[in-house]
């Protein structure tokens, strides 16, 4: 399938060979040795396409018809997350459901061809159209109206097979549901995978941690405050860390425009780093980039303060640009952001130092600007085989 781009009519970076073969930072080079599992990191759920309406005003008003400057579209759901780690170059695995029409042949290529995640464990349900995701974004906020169906459970859906065998991997992420384990969890943690876990809204209210009956397995936990605050009974969602804790070994909470705070059972460690101020444009995916983040300097063995740091910028980075997986920076972004930073007069030392492990990490040259403009697909709908 051909996209096509109605922002510059070239080919987004992230889905060319050239860019595929752009330099790539290995956060984990250090660490790779035979033997080791084949992928950094598993991740199973659904992939909705999101269309992402950029340019507008004000929220739509009944009644009325209201007109974008820009409009894009990119894979979503799960595939936020995953593109997110793929692109701070972590070996990334999905298992997912994707319909057999030409949304579900787009995010397909976008992903595996674009991104270099591996979709042997993913499979096309025959008959099944792709959810989709309408996402409206205006004054920092967005918007959003989705369509979907369960694929059907007498075809091939991927999950039934995945989550009772998954892949060997250093790391998962999982998105714990009350009241409802997922088997596939258990049996990776039982075979060396270290989980990580966020949590949804809880529609029934109950806000009942013995309900969450996987982060048992769990290795960390990263709610934001609203939801730790919940789950604990905590004014605080600093207290509420500490509660979590108690359940899990790494316990973090993101602070919104305060930055996240993270406790670590096993060493007594407890830290706290800033949010940076960005123009926000859009929000989504940027709680996926941030769990990328996290997990990518927990696999690479970082201190817990940097951990959160690097999580911190990513997010950041991500809601200066539309859409979700669209969004997630890169290396040559981390390190335009870092290079710029330094060079701006009246910089804060201590701020600039509590980045300063970025500099044995990000590329020595940068072959993109900075802010960096991402060409933006929209849907091309070529001939199939």
């Amino acid at each position: 399938m051909t996209p096509s781009h109605t922002l510059t009519g070239e080919e987004p970076e992230h889905l060319t060979q050239t860019g595929r073969r752009k330099a790539q930072v290995d956060p984990l080079a250090a660490l790779r040795a035979s033997g080791d599992p084949p992928w950094d990191v598993y991740l199973t759920g659904t992939v909705f396409l999101d269309i992402i309406f950029t340019g507008l005003d004000s929220a739509p008003v009944r009644g009325t018809e209201s007109w974008a400057r820009g409009m894009g579209s990119s894979p979503g759901g799960v595939a936020n997350m995953a593109a997110a780690l793929a692109r701070l170059g972590l070996r990334t695995a999905l298992a997912a459901a994707f319909g057999d029409d030409h949304y579900g042949e787009y995010c397909w290529d976008a992903l595996e061809q674009g991104e270099g995640i591996d979709l042997s464990a993913s499979r096309t349900v025959p008959g099944w159209h792709s959810p989709v995701t309408v996402s409206m974004a205006y004054e920092g906020e967005r918007t959003m109206v989705s369509h979907g169906h369960e694929p059907p459970s007498h075809g091939v859906f991927v999950q039934d097979r995945a989550q009772a065998r998954p892949p060997r991997a250093r790391a998962a992420v999982a998105s714990l549901t009350p009241g409802r384990s997922a088997p596939w969890i258990a049996e990776a943690a039982r075979a060396g995978t270290r989980i990580f876990a966020d949590v949804g809204w809880d529609e029934t209210g109950a806000w009942d941690l013995s309900g969450l009956a996987d982060l048992e397995h769990c290795e960390a936990f990263l709610p934001n405050a609203e939801e730790a605050k919940r789950y604990t009974g905590a004014d605080c969602p600093r207290v509420a860390a500490h509660a979590l804790s108690e359940h899990v070994p790494v316990a973090v909470v993101t602070l919104g425009e305060e930055g996240a705070y993270a406790v670590d059972r096993r060493t007594g460690e407890a830290a706290e780093v800033p949010a940076i101020a960005v123009e926000a444009l859009d929000p989504t995916g940027a709680g996926d980039v941030f769990v990328a983040g996290f997990v990518t300097g927990s696999l690479a063995g970082w201190p817990l303060a940097d951990r959160l740091a690097f999580a911190g910028l990513t997010a950041a980075l991500s809601v200066q640009e539309f859409g979700g997986s669209l969004s997630a920076p890169g290396w040559s972004e981390i390190g335009a952001w870092w290079r710029r930073v330094q060079s701006l007069p009246g910089q804060d030392p201590k701020a600039l130092q509590r980045y300063a492990f970025l500099e044995g990490l990000v590329p020595e040259r940068l072959d993109r600007p900075w802010p960096l403009r991402r060409a933006v697909p929209t849907i091309g709908f070529g001939r199939s085989g």
